[in-house]
């Protein structure tokens, strides 16, 4: 059984490929039941509370209370990467982007399950713009969030932004089986900097997979850099970031148990 919903794809790739390119200043997506009804309500059985092993959780400046796994026992959710990375997936993501020659990632470096839980946020950002190993340019994120009932006053929303206009692009709720591509660049600024207002036993859940090319156009070629982080939110950001740093301060100093 097929898990991502390719008969949806396939009838909506013409409208994705126009909503694609008329995307300014960079390029992406928004739409939902990328799984099939089935294999969503199946992954989010599946998906691994907090509480198991295998996650990382390590707290940066820019980032706290987010949970991170790349490598999985369990077979419903390894099916799930291994569809995103499948030759199938990247050949529709291919005609609706007009990136050719994608190359996924296995080792899903930065990607894989993300979970977060209150408090949590993610300032915006662009990302790093070389894979680690193999040097191959970063092009393209595809995020699919897991979380049913998402409430606005929970925060978690995904921000895109336009840093030279200081434009917020879009606001998206991080909403059950909705699925969001974006082109990674110098400008593809992206975050979730709100810190989470979630109640006891709710999280934000998503699966996250980066594509990657051998070669880019060049004039979107730019030194090798990690995740460049910016400040939207003022002041606020500011004293968040200062208590974020203590508390990553903290966990790098206390013996481990």
């Amino acid at each position: 059984m097929d898990f991502i919903n390719y008969s949806l794809l396939e009838s909506k790739k013409e409208q994705l490929h126009k909503e694609w390119h008329n995307a300014q200043p960079f390029h992406y997506i928004v739409f939902e039941d990328f799984f099939t009804p089935e294999a969503a309500e199946l992954i989010l059985q599946n998906y691994p509370t907090t509480e198991q092993d295998g996650w990382d959780n390590t707290t940066y400046i820019n980032q706290r209370n987010k949970f991170s796994m790349t490598k999985f026992t369990n077979s419903v959710i390894q099916q799930a990467f291994n569809e995103l990375n499948s030759a199938k997936l990247l050949q529709i993501v291919e005609y609706i982007t007009g990136i050719q020659n994608l190359v996924p990632d296995e080792k899903l470096f930065g990607g894989g399950l993300h979970q977060s839980i209150n408090g949590a946020f993610l300032d915006v950002h662009v990302d790093f713009n070389y894979h680690p190993e193999t040097k191959y340019h970063r092009r393209m994120n595809i995020l699919v969030y897991m979380n049913k009932d998402w409430k606005t006053e929970y925060n978690g929303y995904l921000e895109l932004w336009d840093m030279e206009a200081k434009k917020q692009l879009a606001y998206v709720a991080p909403n059950f089986n909705r699925c969001v591509i974006f082109e990674t660049n110098e400008i593809s600024f992206h975050g979730h900097p709100k810190p989470l207002n979630t109640p006891a036993g709710i999280s934000r859940k998503s699966l996250a997979a980066y594509y990657y090319t051998k070669e880019r156009p060049e004039n979107e070629v730019a030194n090798d850099h990690n995740t460049i982080y910016v400040n939207t939110e003022g002041t606020g950001g500011l004293l968040k970031n200062l208590k974020s740093g203590l508390k990553a301060l903290v966990e790098r100093v206390t013996p481990k148990k």
